[in-house]
């Protein structure tokens, strides 16, 4: 099932693998996103955070990805939520 991509903020899309490899967990993620739970969804081979409307926290989040060996467009991309609202986007893996 293709996971939905809001507008308006950015979206972080996962590779589960790459996720899962990485040992972050939901709980470390939700710690410094303060996230709801339509916030972190996984759906088959991807995991979605978002939306983050904070830069900064966005920006620690892909530098945290990458000090743990994640790839950017490779493992991980971040979807800019930058289109209008009636426009759906649906990711899948």
């Amino acid at each position: 099932m293709p996971l939905q991509a809001p507008a308006g903020a950015p979206t972080m899309v996962i590779r589960r693998p790459a996720f899962e490899a990485s040992g972050l967990t939901r709980a470390m993620i939700d710690a410094r996103l303060n996230l709801t739970p339509d916030e972190f969804r996984v759906e088959g081979e991807l995991v979605a955070i978002g939306p983050i409307h904070e830069e900064p926290s966005l920006v620690a989040l892909i530098e945290e990805l990458e000090g743990l060996g994640l790839r950017y467009f490779e493992d991980f991309f971040e979807l800019s939520g930058n289109w209008p609202e009636w426009l759906k986007l649906f990711a899948m893996g």
